[in-house]
């Protein structure tokens, strides 16, 4: 792959990093659906937003079908309909992969801007699926979620990216 002039080069990613990631998000999602208000609408999905991370940087990896699995677990801890949360982190997983190689090309807080609407589709989509099967309109409040995600995906990229960057390396013969 051609890298933006400037961007570091990084060792291959763990898949155990790559997966202990995934796990980790699932379990902060499950401990912030059991808070002491519930499942606020405004709070962000962090299982979400790494999903997409993985998506975009190892999309051989992670894509829809693990999306999917995981948007099943979500169903079955949320109790929520059976493939709401599975549909809209499969579309989740679709649409970063498709623009992966393009989103790369921007730095960070560009990549969020142009994540914002991908997220904001994604709980609208989850938002009609509710609503198509007699939910209710979780509030005004359910649109500060995407903002929040979008705001964090830097966070999430240094931390995610932070086992895979190489330690500056002194010796200047080495051509890596």
């Amino acid at each position: 792959m051609i890298m933006r002039p400037g961007q570091q080069l990084l060792l291959p990613a763990n898949p155990f990093f790559i997966w202990f990631s995934l796990v980790a998000a699932l379990l902060v999602n499950m401990v912030l659906n059991m808070g002491l208000w519930g499942r606020a609408a405004w709070v962000p999905d962090l299982l979400a937003v790494v999903l997409v991370f993985w998506s975009v940087h190892q999309p051989l990896r992670i894509g829809v079908g693990v999306a999917f699995a995981f948007g099943l677990l979500m169903d079955v801890q949320q109790g929520a309909l059976l493939g709401q949360h599975a549909l809209t982190y499969t579309v989740l997983g679709y649409a970063a992969v498709f623009m992966h190689r393009r989103l790369l090309w921007f730095a960070v807080p560009t990549q969020a801007v142009q994540l914002f609407p991908l997220f904001l589709g994604v709980h609208v989509l989850e938002l009609l699926v509710r609503l198509a099967s007699g939910g209710t309109f979780a509030g005004a409040a359910l649109f500060l979620a995407p903002f929040f995600e979008a705001l964090l995906w830097p966070l999430v990229s240094v931390l995610l990216l932070a086992p895979q960057r190489r330690a500056p390396n002194p010796d200047d013969n080495r051509p890596l």
